[in-house]
């Protein structure tokens, strides 16, 4: 097989910019949908998080609560059992033990009921922030069903499109060296336009307008070596292989004709 000259290189290339430029366009029509989805999922998994760290931390409060109630009955015992020791007591020293450990076992009631009207307020706080949660989660799972059924509405009216030019794009890689591949998406990947091929237009680099020197356009018609763009890097083509007519020769013919008619 005869080796391939830079021009049909370049022309392959080309035939491929085209054919992702018209694959990106497809996909352009789902817009953001994808990342809003993704984004969605995300905040969801996020909520849910939260929704179940907030019920482990009622789950503790109750236990704290059903702790404080059973020190209450102990407590509570301990003291009618110091208070019936009391009509019991053989002297003053005994009589006084005994009321500080009724005095002590009080104090340890008060803090336990303390304790649990401190936890009861806790967990209506963490109810009201369930409460707030659950219905953002509630909208959110709205949002992302919405989301969802549109994107796969879209999807559904573009993959066969999608996959046709897919199918078309394969077997244009089949024609071009893997080499210009590897550094045609090297090229591409550095834009958000997807444009690694631009042609040259009004002497100016298709891609970021950069002023293009005159000697690199005439290599660049001859098509005789792969020209990069000096500043953004893009592989130029002449502007006629991309069918394209240059707009500097339609503004220099009208003024040849002038001058003839001097």
């Amino acid at each position: 097989m005869a080796a391939k000259t830079i021009e049909q290189r370049l022309e392959q290339l080309y035939k491929l910019q085209t054919i992702d430029t018209r694959l990106d366009q497809l996909r352009a029509v789902r817009g953001e949908l994808p990342m809003e989805v993704s984004d969605l999922e995300d905040e969801l998994i996020g909520l849910n998080t939260r929704l179940a760290n907030f019920n482990t931390e009622i789950e503790t409060f109750k236990e704290q609560i059903v702790a404080n109630k059973e020190q209450i009955r102990t407590s509570t015992e301990l003291i009618r059992k110091y208070k019936a020791q009391l009509d019991n007591v053989k002297n003053n020293r005994e009589f006084d033990a005994l009321n500080k450990e009724v005095e002590i076992q009080d104090l340890t009631i008060q803090a336990a009921e303390k304790k649990i009207g401190e936890v009861d307020r806790s967990i209506k706080l963490k109810e009201e922030l369930i409460n707030d949660v659950q219905a953002r989660l509630d909208e959110r799972e709205k949002d992302l069903e919405n989301k969802k059924q549109e994107l796969k509405e879209i999807t559904e009216e573009t993959e066969k499109e999608e996959k046709s030019i897919q199918s078309e794009r394969e077997s244009a890689l089949g024609t071009i060296d893997e080499k210009l591949i590897k550094a045609y998406d090297r090229i591409r990947n550095n834009f958000r336009n997807g444009i690694a091929v631009a042609p040259i237009l009004r002497a100016a680099c298709g891609g970021c307008f950069a002023k293009v020197p005159p000697q690199l356009q005439s290599d660049i018609r001859q098509s005789k070596k792969i020209v990069i763009c000096e500043a953004c890097g893009r592989i130029q083509i002449d502007a006629r292989m991309a069918g394209i007519e240059d707009h500097v020769e339609e503004e220099v013919k009208p003024k040849r004709r002038a001058v003839r008619k001097k």
